[in-house]
């Protein structure tokens, strides 16, 4: 099947809650983790391939280069349109690394102009007058201003992306939006004329995603959270660009799936804090401290590990308030803290595959992305949705069919932990 949309994310958790999105509308979804090798044949490429990337906290060099070899491997297979994904609450810093990799896209495809639409109204992310807002809160006064790695403490969008980027930034404000799509366009228009090659569009509602969708689905490149991408399919189908879907998603029964259980969470997020403390409450449950973890290693939280019968309700958790983070990282600097937990969360995912566990749920994108790569995973088959958002994801390892549930930190209510492994049970 012909590539459509090629789509690059700079998380795991990103990647995998955009194809979410994009597989609601019945077409295939290629979930690939990292960028495939450069002679892998594309014969089954699906319409929608997203490519996962572990590129958020890189320095902008280094994403850049990530980037552009997902964007190359994407046009070899014949990808015409490329969506950039990235958080629906904007991480990132004044640096990059949204802005920079948007700009290598924009000059590789020949794209004068981009949007940026990172709202996902479902989960409470909207923006207002270039203003991010997570539920009723300014992103800078939420809680993802005390985020370890990308402290959020701007909310206006502007003045966050504009010393990323060397073009000019602007506003397209939900006035306009409540006009059209046509009205979106001809503002995209008048701001191309001005020289402003950044646009961001204020989004409140679903009803805005789908206008801003059809005022924008012929550019090139689009970038944004993965509600505005989940716009895409429809459109495509109704302007002729693909047929509509055949009733071919796979379905996945549970007793293709091993037994065996754990939840291994590295997020620091707010919500993930209220999931652990809610999970632990009925799950046996080990705590990680980075500190004792940098000078010990593992095998402590390994051995308890293997005293854990496989089949019960487990959780390993580095999963930490600010003060205690902001404390792990005074001892070990900032970039070690964090290497340190995605290591040892790694390390426990391979001993608890060793042990016959086969359906994991892991949180946080950092720690998604070491899990992923010490399974030696390269795609992922999208399942059923747990939350908007977060679906189950499938894959063989080692001849092992295994489940999977990476989640973005602040994604899900409470309950998350319990949902993800009743939702399998019932798919």
């Amino acid at each position: 099947m012909a590539i459509v949309l090629g789509c690059i994310a700079d998380d795991f958790t990103g990647a995998t809650d955009l194809a979410a999105l994009l597989a609601r509308s019945g077409f295939p979804v290629s979930l690939r983790i990292g960028v495939p090798d450069a002679g892998e044949p594309a014969t089954d490429a699906a319409a929608f391939e997203v490519i996962a990337l572990k590129i958020r906290n890189l320095v902008a060099e280094n994403a850049i280069e990530q980037a552009n070899h997902a964007l190359t491997w994407l046009q070899d297979a014949g990808a015409k349109k490329i969506f950039w994904k990235y958080c629906s609450t904007f991480d990132s810093t004044e640096k990059g690394n949204i802005g920079p990799v948007a700009e290598m896209l924009m000059e590789k495809l020949g794209a004068q102009q981009t949007i940026y639409c990172p709202a996902f109204p479902q989960n409470g992310r909207s923006v207002y007058m270039g203003h991010l807002f997570v539920g009723r809160q300014l992103l800078s006064e939420s809680p993802m201003k005390d985020h370890p790695l990308t402290p959020m403490r701007q909310s206006d969008l502007v003045r966050l992306l504009q010393p990323q980027v060397r073009g000019k930034t602007g506003v397209i404000d939900r006035n306009t939006v409540l006009q059209g799509a046509g009205s979106v366009t001809r503002e995209l228009e008048k701001l191309a004329v001005d020289g402003v090659a950044h646009v961001i569009i204020d989004t409140l509602s679903d009803n805005d995603l789908a206008t801003i969708a059809a005022a924008v689905m012929t550019m090139p490149l689009v970038t944004g959270g993965s509600a505005i991408a989940g716009q895409l399919p429809n459109l495509y189908v109704k302007h002729g660009l693909m047929a509509a879907p055949e009733q071919n998603r796979q379905t996945l029964l549970k007793d293709e799936i091993g037994p065996g259980q754990l939840v291994l969470s590295g997020s620091c997020s707010a919500m993930t804090r209220s999931q652990v403390t809610h999970y632990s409450a009925k799950a046996a449950s080990l705590r990680l401290d980075p500190v004792a973890i940098a000078n010990e290693g593992t095998e402590a939280a390994r051995n308890w590990l293997r005293r854990q019968p496989v089949d019960q309700a487990k959780l390993i958790y580095a999963t930490a308030e600010p003060d205690e983070v902001r404390h792990a990282q005074e001892v070990l600097g900032s970039e070690k803290a964090g290497l340190v937990v995605e290591q040892a969360l790694a390390e426990l995912a391979d001993e608890a595959f060793s042990l016959g566990i086969r359906r994991f749920v892991i949180a946080g994108g950092e720690t998604s992305g070491a899990v992923t790569e010490a399974l030696g995973i390269s795609r992922l088959q999208i399942g059923r949705e747990i939350a908007p958002g977060v679906p189950w994801t499938y894959t063989t390892v080692q001849g092992e069919r295994i489940a999977l549930a990476l989640k973005s930190g602040n994604f899900g209510e409470k309950t998350f932990f319990d949902d993800a492994f009743t939702t399998l049970e019932a798919a």
